[in-house]
This record gives structure tokens, sequence and C-alpha cells, in this order.
């Protein structure tokens, strides 16, 4: 009984010091670098220090409260309760019920694949099951709020339009061309073996535990990919020309959506490490729709993410795949590009 008071307790005092701490992290950073560096405002290696000094606790400290927060929502998701949701619905209604479902669920393109598994084993169409797939990665509940905070309601809205429609119409194209043929043969040839998850009726103090334990398991794996980012963020932000990226990635220039995702897709990062280099981007003159093209290519197809799915597929499935999605992708950074 003791414990059920004293976790939430101590959750309310480190929120008020995340906000505290939240708060005074610009002062913060100009006192290091302006006063303790002894560094000059407005030249390139101060501004870059104070970029890299801001927004590596800035970007962390939301990140572990977003996470938290999402673990506690997460306990109450199962993957039988994620496969039950999709089972058994018509070809089009399956797709934006597999898309949407993808955006709460906890998985990421690695560990969905098992989920992929089960959803074939079960009979879920094939195209279904893309659906699921795409948008599991690509629409992070991280990334959203990230987005939100750092660019407002507006790109964090077609971030998440774009990202669902790519999801249901990739998927209900990838079932229309009969593709089973392609999945690998095991996958078939292995029995479908759902246990009923029985999910203990949990207390607060154990939702608590699971928002713990999210902060633990994912900051663990992405913390060095966000830092990496942010550094790469703040040296183009101090050190490349205001107008050369604009020049490059610029609108006006046909190849820029192409271009933005022919380099986004041998990087492997998650959507909450990208954001900071997205925001530099756009800092820097990128146009929108440029922008997400790149954030979308890295996270939704990504290299290391087609060579994992190589265990389940063959080579013209994922080759199908990745070009449906692209393609996908081409078009709404061309969209966005065009009306904004």
């Amino acid at each position: 009984m003791k414990n059920s008071y004293k976790k939430p307790a101590i959750v309310a005092l480190l929120l008020a010091a995340w906000f505290i701490i939240y708060h005074y992290l610009q002062p913060l950073t100009d006192l290091i670098v302006l006063h303790l560096f002894g560094m000059e405002a407005g030249t390139r290696m101060a501004e870059t220090l104070r970029f890299f000094i801001f927004e590596v606790p800035k970007v962390l400290m939301l990140i572990v409260l977003i996470i938290f927060v999402v673990g506690v929502i997460r306990s109450y998701i199962t993957p039988e309760k994620t496969r039950k949701v999709i089972e058994g619905k018509p070809l089009f209604t399956g797709n934006i019920l597999a898309a949407m479902t993808g955006i709460i669920t906890p998985f990421c393109s690695c560990s969905a694949i098992p989920l992929f598994l089960g959803f074939v084993e079960t009979g879920i169409p094939l195209g279904v099951t893309f659906s699921f797939l795409i948008a599991a990665p690509m629409i992070n509940e991280v990334a959203l709020v990230l987005l939100l905070s750092l660019f407002g309601i507006k790109v964090a809205v077609i971030y998440v339009v774009t990202g669902l429609v790519i999801a249901i119409i990739a998927g209900f194209i990838l079932e229309k061309l009969k593709l089973q043929r392609f999945v690998a043969s095991w996958v078939y040839e292995v029995k479908a073996k759902h246990t009923a998850v029985q999910q203990m009726k949990m207390t607060a103090v154990d939702r608590i535990d699971a928002g713990y334990e999210a902060v633990q398991d994912i900051m663990g794996k992405i913390w060095i990919y966000v830092v990496a980012g942010i550094a790469i963020g703040a040296a183009a932000h101090g050190y490349v020309p205001d107008n050369f990226l604009a020049i490059t990635l610029g609108n006006k220039h046909w190849y820029s959506v192409p271009l933005a995702i022919i380099v986004g897709v041998p990087l492997y990062s998650s959507a909450v490490a990208i954001i900071p280099v997205i925001s530099v981007l756009i800092e820097k003159g990128v146009s929108l729709g440029t922008a997400l093209a790149f954030m979308m290519s890295v996270i939704g197809l990504s290299l290391p993410e087609m060579i994992i799915l190589k265990k389940v597929l063959r080579w013209q499935l994922i080759a199908i795949f990745a070009g449906i999605v692209a393609a996908g992708i081409i078009i709404v950074g061309y969209l966005f590009n065009a009306v904004m």
C-alpha cells in the first residue's frame, strides 16, 4: 500500500523538476557558451555549440517525457488485441484499421516483423498486414509530439495524414497485386500458435513501472542516434550557408524530392532521431515537402529494414513494396512543395 502512494509522488516531483529545468534551458545554454566558454555570440562555433548544448537536453527531455506517457498508455495494448482489431475486416477497411493501429502500437519495423508473421498465419490479407508494417515505424507518436512542439500543429497533421495515406494505399495496391507467392514459404508452413494473452489487472503503480521500463528500453537504443542527429543538425546550423540547402533541395528543382529519398534510404534512424535534422533543413530553406520526403524515406524505406524483411519476404516483393512506398512519398513531396 505504501508503494501505491510513493511512486506517484516521485513521478509528480520528477515532473515538477522536468518543467523547471526545461524552462531554464535557454538561459543555461547562453551562460555556458557565452560566459563560461567566453565565446562571442553570432560566430559559427558559438552558434553551433549553442544549438547542440540547447537541443540535446531539450530533445532528450521531451523524448523521455513522451515515452513515459506512451509507455503507460501502451500497458493497455497487447499484440493479441492488435491482431483482433484487424482480423476479419474487409480489405480497404482492414487497411485503414491496420494503418491507424500502427500509429498507436509499440512496434518499430524490426519488432513488427514477428507480428507480421502472426497476421499472415491467421489469414489476415497480406496488403492489410503491409499497411500496418508501413504505418508502425513511419508514424511514430513520439515524433508526432516532437513535431507538434517544434513546428506546430499544421506540420504535425500533415505528417500523420500523409503517412496514413501512404500506408493505406500502398497496402491496398499490394493486396490487389496478389503477391502472396513472394512470401517465404516457411511462413505459411508454420502453424499459428496463438495463445490468448490474459492480461493481468494492472494497478496504477504497475502502469508507472511500465512507463519507466519503456524509457529504459527505448532510450537505451535511440539516445546515441538522437545525439548524432542533433550533432549533424548543429554543424549544419552553424556552418552550412543559409541558402546552400535551399538551392540544392529547393522546390524549384524537379529532382529535389527524389534526391532527398535517395539520400534518406541508406540511413538508419528512428523518426525521433531524424527530427533535429529536419528542423535544420527547414530552417535552411528546404521546402516542407522535400523535408518530409527525406524523413519518410529514412524511417519507412531504410536499407536495414529491407535487410530484415528479407528474412520473411522474397526480394521481388521487397522491391515492389519499396517502389510503391517510394512512389507515394514522391507524390506527397511534390504535392506539398506545390501547394505550400
